[in-house]
């Protein structure tokens, strides 16, 4: 994950290095409204908004469009989880007014911006922790990022048993015994800022030292990618053996048919696992920061969409962060996205 730099428009990012787009739990919702515009809680606010991008972001952007609806009955939006890649397409070609993300901003994505014209502000929200995880009856509660990228990573296309990835694993240092059973990967395809950030964490390192290209295993047989957490958390319940891995709050949401793996970042022993507190203490190695990239020049022009974001970043917007699973920014970093918010 590459911090941004400042680029169109005021962007301010405060990335900290430790800090799921996957589908949202429910279809997009849309309402309509016609009054004129007034204050955030006046219950005058109107207009539309249309959120694109994340699936992760989308549960949270989607609660605070909510309350916001319940104190403004004229507000409308509509809130899609494509990924983060899909939604920064729509968003730097001017089609969405806010982009969800699971991710910083790519230079790639800030250059399509920047050609059409979209000036924006980068807005972390939340932080949030992937999740590996697999079938309860599979005798695995550990993994190195060495393991990860055995069974995960660039060399194991063919792997489809867990003890075919062990001769990789064991030349990369690792210890871990691996079960005999049949290894079928329930995953993030590309389109997703979690499969772009599972890669940065746990699998980039490794693949440059070894002089490979940096990206998951390419889908087939044994690895079913795809956008929508609900599907991949089916795919963990199908059986032993069963891997993946999806955010932080769709795991808390999955319930006993799955099991979380710990992760041993220094392969000395010390495994993490995923939970609110070792997410918001930087001690889960496979934690990040979300965000929200509102389009400045539409909330100039649509005063529905600069409330939003106002509500957004309040007291009782943010909340909805905690509500929905994930882990809250520390008091400072919640008042840099709001002062980067007042001075775009």
């Amino acid at each position: 994950m590459q911090p941004s730099a400042i680029r169109t428009g005021f962007v301010v990012t405060a990335l900290v290095a430790v800090a799921a787009a996957c589908a949202g739990t429910g279809a997009p919702t849309s309402s309509t409204g016609s009054s004129a515009p007034g204050s955030t809680n006046s219950g005058g606010v109107a207009g539309e908004i249309l959120v694109s991008g994340s699936s992760t972001v989308e549960p949270v952007s989607q609660a605070v469009s909510e309350d916001f609806r319940a104190i403004n009955p004229n507000f409308g939006f509509t809130v899609e989880g494509p990924g983060t890649g899909d939604g920064f397409a729509l968003f730097c070609e001017g089609t969405s007014d806010v982009a969800n993300a699971s991710r910083a901003i790519r230079d790639s994505e800030a250059e399509l911006c920047a050609t059409n014209g979209i000036e924006y502000t980068e807005l972390k929200i939340a932080y949030d922790g992937m999740a590996v995880l697999t079938h309860p009856d599979t005798p695995i509660d550990c993994l190195t990022f060495a393991d990860l990228y055995a069974l995960f990573g660039p060399e194991s296309d063919n792997v489809n048993t867990w003890q075919a990835a062990q001769q990789l694993a064991a030349e990369l240092g690792s210890t871990t015994q691996f079960p005999d059973l049949a290894l079928q990967i329930t995953a993030p395809g590309e389109e997703s800022g979690t499969y772009d950030s599972f890669i940065e964490l746990a699998l980039a390192g490794t693949a440059e030292e070894r002089e490979q290209e940096v990206f998951l295993r390419v889908p087939g047989p044994n690895y079913t990618a795809s956008g929508n957490d609900n599907v991949i958390v089916e795919g963990i319940e199908a059986g032993a053996g069963s891997l993946g891995f999806v955010g932080f709050a769709f795991y808390e949401e999955a319930g006993d048919e799955v099991k979380a793996i710990a992760i041993d970042e220094a392969a000395d022993g010390t495994c993490v696992e995923p939970t609110a507190e070792s997410i918001a203490d930087g001690s889960y190695p496979l934690s990040r920061p979300l965000f929200i990239y509102p389009n400045n020049a539409k909330a100039e022009a649509n005063a529905a969409l600069s409330a939003w974001v106002d509500f957004y970043l309040s007291d009782e917007g943010i909340a909805n962060v905690a509500e929905v699973g994930y882990v809250a920014l520390p008091d400072s970093e919640l008042e840099m996205s709001r002062q980067a918010w007042q001075g775009r």
